[in-house]
Parts: C-alpha cells; structure tokens; sequence
C-alpha cells in the first residue's frame, strides 16, 4: 500500500509541474506578446490595418461580348434604277398660239441666187442648163450680210424674201448690173426647234417658209417612241415657260397635234412612270433584299463563331486557373487555424474581398465543443514596431457569451494571422490522465507482483 500511495503522489507531483503533459496557451508577455480584448472598438482597430485583397484574373470578369461588328457579305451596291412615283394627275398646259408672219432671212441661212449670163444660141436653146450654171449659194455671215462679187456685201439678215429681193435688186442697178435675178432659201439654219425624249431619234428641226406644227416636229424625230401612254407627256419649253400635253390628250385632240412652233422652242417627251423601269426598279429592290438577307445570315454566323472562340478562350483561361489553384500553384493570402478547432488546417482568404473570424472558423467546421474551451479564442497577428519587430498582437475573443460571437462577423482577417482556441481545464486533465493511465497500470501490476 504505501508503494502504490507513493505513486500516486508522485503522479499528482508531475502533473502539476507540467512535465507530463504540456497544454498550449497564449500568455501576455510584456516584451513580446500583447493581449487585447475583441471589443467593438478594438474591432475598428484591428480591421484598419491596411490590406487589397488578391484579385482573381480578369478573365472571370470578362464575357464573350457581342463581336467586333457585323461583316458578313459586305455593304450592298447602291441601287441603280431610281424609284418612280406616279403622278396622281396631269395637267394640260398649252402655249399661246403665235404668228410671227413671213420668214425672216437669219444668219447661217443659205440663199440661193440665180443671175441671167450671155451665151451662144446652143446655150440660149437649152436656157435651163445654163441656168443651173449661174445658180450660185450664198451663206448669210454675222454680220447678216451676203458677198456677191462685183456687188459687194449686201446685207439680207431679218428680211422676209420679197424684202431681200428688193434689196438685192438694188444693189444690182447701183453696181449697174442686170437687176434680172430670182432668189430663194436654199437652207434654213437660223431657226429651230430642238426634239428629246422619248422619241425614235433625237433631232433639231428648222423652221422654214412653210410653219412647224408638233406633229411634224415629232416625226421628223422618229415618232414618240414609249409603251405608257397613261403617264407619258409632251413638254414645250418656250421663253422661260414650261407647257404641257399629256400624250392621251395629243393624240385625242387634232388641234394639239397642230401646235405651231416658233424659233427656240424645246419638244420634250416625258415619261414620268415607266413600266419597264418600274419593273426593273423591284426586281433590282428584291436581289438588293435577298443580297442583305444572306449578308445578314452570314454576319450573324461569323459572330456566333466569333463569340464561342471568344467564350472558349474564356473557359480555358478560367479552367487553367482552377487547375493552378488545385495543384497549388497561385501566390494565395492563408489564415491559420490551430488550438480546439474541428479541423486544423490553413484557411484560403478569398480573392477580391476580405474574409471574417466566422469566415475561417465555419469554413472549417468551427471548434470542439467538447474539448475546446469558447472563453480562450485568439486571433494573433504580428504588429512589429519600431524597436519591437516581434511584436504580436493577441485578440482575445470571449466566446463563452454567445453574443459575443457576432464580433467573429466583424473582425477581419489578415495574411499569415492564426486563429487559436485553448482547450478546456477536464481535457487537460483528461490527456494527463490517458496520457499516464497505461504507464500506471503497467507499474502497479508490476508492483503487486513483486
């Protein structure tokens, strides 16, 4: 009996004396270590140490977006054939009738004199030849003026014929000339009348002795020359005013057909709304629609293509990441978790945000409620100072006050800070004992054997 009490005390003796077993604590050292209590003013102190948390690559920022603009077939050629309204209604404007009484000689008209010459009696028999011989054409010059030699300038321009004769029979008995003469118009340049359109040949037709009526203004010009009828019209452009006929009306009235045009007169042929040139226009308006669709389709198919390139792109980068992160390749911030805790381990502060005391703790299951004591819960964190570069700042949580713990919520974490929570006095005493128990058993059995 008296070995077996001795044991016993001397059990007691190494437990107290903490040989035996040696329990983790954090105590206050002057020089060292400095104990502050998790208030929420401490909180505010402690979270306003300076920390950018990691970001994640850009790439889990980015999306696939909507493509660098539409390609596809390209712009679509411009249209050709002008788009045609039809007239509601067209208006009939006829020119004022004119007489402007006998042709008048102008510049640029070709007179044609014929002149009495002497010859023998086989020239007098046949009188005609030798008249043709002495025919001779004679073109009105700037000056409004004809040369005939041995006569000189006689000046004929804005005469009718009769005056020209008279004129010219003058000149004839001043230069003592046989006055025996005829005189005609052999050309007429001075005056005209221009014909477009639709017609069958553009021309300019002159106005002679005989008056210039529409009618023979267009088909000197080949006809009008058009399938619609309904929307066609004859222009005349005289003096700065502009008339109008519409073809159904000209080719109703005998009296329009008659129209008598002067000197200057512009005939144009209108058609306003051509059926041909209308069909074309839509047949042309659908090929430009159907070209635009098919441009539309295949812009539409590169971007899709060039999103999921894009999206692909995107998806490996992010994947490459994870798979750097799991073999532990990435520089990441860790939080140490170590004391009573479920599972002690280093806690991953995540990237672009900061992480709580809660974060770390229940990220990791929390702490052993049967051996971990709540009153004893630490964050350490070196805070060097000048002089004390192995400061370390202990805040001590009370976690045996359950309200206490929505500071957990507040207090942020820092790189390499490590949580620790002490364990409880009965597990302590527990581990001395399963610690000793085997030995004491073993020494005592070999005690009694003795």
């Amino acid at each position: 009996m008296l070995k077996h009490l001795a044991l016993a005390i001397g059990l007691v003796t190494l437990t107290g004396c903490g040989v035996a077993y040696i329990s983790p604590r954090v105590t206050a050292e002057e020089d060292k270590v400095r104990v502050v209590p998790l208030t929420a003013d401490s909180v505010r102190v402690a979270n306003g140490s300076p920390y950018r948390p990691r970001e994640i690559p850009a790439a889990f920022f980015a999306n696939a977006g909507g493509g660098s603009g539409l390609r596809g077939a390209g712009g679509a050629p411009a249209p050709s054939i002008d788009r045609q309204n039809r007239p509601a209604s067209m208006e009939t404007r006829v020119p004022p009738a004119v007489n402007p009484g006998p042709y008048e000689i102008g510049v640029g008209d070709v007179v044609l004199l014929a002149t009495k010459t002497a010859g023998n009696t086989v020239e007098e028999l046949s009188g005609l030849l030798a008249a043709q011989n002495a025919r001779q054409g004679y073109t009105v010059q700037d000056d409004g003026a004809i040369a005939i030699p041995d006569v000189g300038r006689v000046q004929v321009a804005g005469l009718t014929l009769e005056e020209a004769e008279a004129q010219l029979f003058q000149s004839l008995v001043e230069n003592q000339i046989d006055p025996s003469f005829s005189l005609e118009i052999a050309e007429f340049n001075s005056r005209r009348v221009a014909i477009g359109g639709a017609v069958g040949q553009p021309t300019v037709a002159p106005v002679t002795l005989t008056p210039l009526t529409l009618d023979a203004a267009l088909a000197a010009a080949g006809g009008i020359r058009t399938e619609d009828l309904d929307y066609a019209s004859i222009r005349i452009y005289r003096d700065g005013s502009l008339y109008q006929i519409p073809l159904n009306e000209y080719l109703r009235r005998p009296n329009l057909q008659k129209t008598r045009l002067v000197d200057g007169d512009s005939v144009f042929v209108d058609t306003e709304y051509e059926l041909d040139k209308a069909q074309a226009y839509f047949q042309e308006q659908i090929a430009l629609a159907q070209f635009r669709q098919q441009g539309r389709v295949q812009a539409l198919a590169e971007l899709n293509a060039e999103v999921s390139l894009r999206r692909e792109a995107l998806n490996e980068a992010r994947g490459n990441f994870r798979d750097r992160i799991e073999l532990d390749a990435v520089d990441r911030d860790y939080v140490y978790l170590t004391g009573e805790v479920t599972r002690p381990s280093r806690f991953a502060l995540p990237f672009g945000r900061e992480a709580t005391l809660a974060d770390a703790l229940f990220d990791s299951e929390g702490f052993d409620n049967e051996t971990a004591n709540p009153s004893q819960l630490y964050v350490m964190r070196g805070s060097p100072e000048p002089g004390r570069p192995d400061l370390v700042t202990a805040w001590h949580l009370n976690g045996s006050n359950a309200s206490n713990m929505i500071l957990a919520t507040r207090m942020q974490l820092r790189p390499n800070d490590v949580v620790f929570i002490a364990e409880q006095p009965i597990t302590r005493w527990n581990r001395v004992l399963n610690q000793f128990v085997p030995s004491l058993i073993t020494s005592g059995t070999a005690i009694a054997t003795q």
